[in-house]
């Protein structure tokens, strides 16, 4: 696994060991999901600023948001992107970012850590990068059941 990690926002002061939380949620959903792959991934965080852009030119939705990922694999009909050439020894999953801003909020606001919040963030995007969806009830089951998993296994767990 190669990860590239990028702190692009100066709002929130984020711990030393951060980098190393993000760095074993990811080795954990490929331990989980997809083991046999050697993926490069990149998780940039930025501010609510930047999110609400990223948000609003690839979604169409004006605000910001939590996370986004865009799959290197995804299909993107009509969307004109440049051809990429991903070398068969480490290809390229994808890019995870996170609104560290909305992050700390979304911790505050369900009484848990940034940390915790950073790790379901990430847990969430690199699902999203490996197909999963959201969009049906038993989409959402299956997601939240294995996000749950690797958050429980790394000690993330939900303030009660």
């Amino acid at each position: 696994m190669e990860l590239i990690i990028r702190n692009q926002q100066d709002k929130i002061n984020l711990p030393p060991e951060m980098e190393k939380l993000l760095s074993d949620v990811v080795a954990e959903v490929l331990k989980a999901e997809a083991e046999h792959m050697e993926w490069e991934v990149s998780i940039l965080l930025v501010d609510d600023r930047e999110i609400s852009s990223l948000n609003r030119n690839y979604r169409g939705i004006d605000r910001p948001t939590d996370v986004l990922s865009f799959a290197m694999e995804e299909d993107l009909a009509g969307v004109d992107l440049p051809e990429f050439i991903v070398p068969e020894d480490n290809p390229i999953l994808g890019d995870i970012v996170i609104s560290v801003e909305t992050a700390q909020r979304q911790g505050e606001e369900y009484g848990h850590s940034l940390e915790r919040e950073m790790g379901f963030l990430t847990v969430h995007g690199m699902l999203h990068l490996l197909g999963y969806d959201h969009e049906t009830e038993d989409e959402r089951t299956e997601m939240r059941g294995k996000e749950e998993k690797v958050l429980l296994k790394l000690g993330l767990f939900r303030e009660e």
